[in-house]
Order: structure tokens, then C-alpha cells, then sequence
């Protein structure tokens, strides 16, 4: 969520006497979420190459410890990418690095071909059209699903312009088809505290995709969920690919089956692997790693 969203929910949310959006300060990455403010020079992404995010030659230590080391990836636009790898092999680290939380000691990083993300802070690059969800699913539990949509409408959040704010038509079609999209149609005035753990996370991801994103990154998005909902989630994410980029961090393999086609390993804050699942999986190194043999 962007910091003028949280402000304007905080706003509704107190005038029904509500508490504040859940997981704030629970997210994988230290409470904060990457997604803030308004852009500062707005700019087109440049896909012209085939590619929608470069990584080259990125590193970053930590009281000396190398978290990311000459990390290089790209991914294509509206592809679908996985990552995975073990404890402590850089996946959050890259994800903060992208958003704009941590700045790399050395390397590049492209938001299509022109724009450099280092030359950014996390609230242009939310604006620029790179959303980020956390494990932890942060929405606003005493609002409704329907409100909690309104509010990540991509809409001006000033105080005065959120009092009067009408849906028009354009946006009432929208906000119909997001239900459909995240399979709450049904739920639609129920609140979102009321909501299942998997319901939320999709309510999240809702919320995300109101902003228009151009690139998702997705940190487990399918941590504590029934076998059903993972299911359900894998269906909606292959909805979502083609329409938006998505880099989904996972550690359930057999969600990982269901939506891949491109599977990166890290370890070590580097590329160990790349291809599909049975091939990284039948790779050696990759084996090694994770069974430690």
C-alpha cells in the first residue's frame, strides 16, 4: 500500500471507528512496504528489447556479509518468473533492491530499457508502476472488500478530493471486474477482517493491481493457505501473466509446478540455476543446495 492509500483508509477506517490496516508492521522486509508516494518525473517503460527488468553485475554486503553478489537476471514483459532457493539466498534483498528499500554497493538495475531504478526512491518507483505484496496479506480488516478496492483506486488520496470521490462508470466497471478477477464477487460487502487468510491475500493483490502495475513481485504469496486457495492462486496468477510482469518468490514446489514456465535459483545472493523446474531441479548444484549433498 502507498503511504497516501494508508492515509486515506486510515481516514474511513476512523470514521467507522475501525483500527488500522493489518500487517503493517509484519512484513518480510522490516514493516515497511515498498510502495509510497506519487512520481516525481513520470515516464514511459521503454520494452522495445524484450525485457521489462534488468539486473546486472548487482551486489550489496551487510556488516560484511555479501547478501547479493553479481546478480544478473532480466525478465520479459509479461512473463510469469519463479524464484526460488534456500534461507538466506537474497530473494527478499533482490526484491528490496528492485522497490527501491536498499541500495546496491555495485551493479545496475532497469525498469525496461531507460529507466534506472537507482535513480529512484521507493515512492517513484510504486509510481512508476512496480507493486510489491509482502507474505503477510495488509489490508484494511474494518472496511469492506468493496471499499478496500475503492480506496486503492488510482485516484488522487488528498483529504478533500477523498470526502467527495463518486465512482463513475469507467471506474464501477473496474472495481466489478477486480471482483471477478479475485474470485470475491461474492464477498463483496463482507469485511475484509472477516475474510480467509487466502481471501485476503487476494484482496491484496486486488488492491495492488488497481494501481495498474506494470511488474508484480509477489513474496509467498501462498504461505498459510489451504490446498484449495493455493490452488485458487495459482488459477489467478496465470489469469494475471501476459497482462502484467510477475517475479513470485515461493517455496511450495508443487505451486511452483502449477504456474511456471521459467524457474531462477539463487543462492548465495547469485544465479546457481535457470530453466524449467525438472531442469533445475535434475541440476546437481541445485540439488546440493538444497539437500545438502
Amino acid at each position: 500500500m502507498t503511504p497516501d492509500l494508508l492515509e486515506a483508509g486510515g481516514r474511513r477506517a476512523e470514521r467507522r471507528g475501525a483500527a488500522a490496516p493489518t500487517g503493517l508492521n509484519n512484513t518480510a522486509s522490516g514493516g515497511r512496504n515498498a510502495s509510497a508516494g506519487r512520481l516525481v518525473t513520470p515516464g514511459a517503460v521503454d520494452m522495445t528489447h524484450g525485457r521489462i527488468l534488468y539486473l546486472e553485475n548487482v551486489s550489496v554486503s551487510f556488516d560484511g556479509f555479501k547478501a547479493i553478489n553479481q546478480l544478473s537476471l532480466d525478465i520479459a514483459p509479461g512473463e510469469l518468473r519463479c524464484i526460488i532457493g534456500p534461507n538466506g539466498a537474497g530473494k527478499t534483498t533482490m526484491m528490496d533492491i528492485i522497490t527501491g528499500k536498499t541500495r546496491p554497493d555495485a551493479g545496475t538495475v532497469f525498469f525496461g530499457s531507460t529507466i534506472d531504478l537507482l535513480a529512484h526512491k521507493e515512492a517513484e518507483i510504486a509510481q512508476l508502476g512496480i507493486g510489491r505484496k509482502f507474505q503477510k496479506p495488509t489490508v484494511f480488516e474494518q472496511l469492506t472488500v468493496f471499499e478496500n478496492l475503492e480506496l486503492a483506486l488510482k485516484t488522487h488520496k488528498g483529504v478533500r478530493a477523498s470526502m467527495f470521490f463518486r465512482l463513475d462508470s469507467l471506474q464501477s466497471d473496474r472495481l466489478a471486474e477486480m471482483l471477478v478477477t479475485i474470485q470475491l464477487a461474492g464477498s463483496v460487502n463482507r469485511l475484509a477482517g472477516n475474510l480467509s487468510h487466502g481471501q485476503k491475500q487476494w484482496l491484496e493483490i486486488g488492491m495492488l493491481l488497481m494501481q495498474d502495475p506494470k511488474l508484480l513481485l509477489l513474496d509467498e504469496p501462498v504461505a498459510g493457505m489451504t490446498d484449495e486457495e493455493t490452488a485458487r492462486t495459482a488459477e489467478l496468477f496465470l489469469t494475471l501473466k501476459g497482462k502484467h510482469s510477475l517475479m513470485v518468490v515461493e517455496h511450495d514446489m508443487g505451486f511452483i509446478r502449477t504456474i511456471s514456465e521459467i524457474v531462477t535459483v539463487l543462492c548465495d545472493g547469485s544465479v546457481l540455476a535457470q530453466g524449467t523446474l525438472d531442469q533445475v531441479q535434475a541440476d546437481e548444484r541445485v540439488i546440493e543446495v538444497y539437500l545438502g549433498r
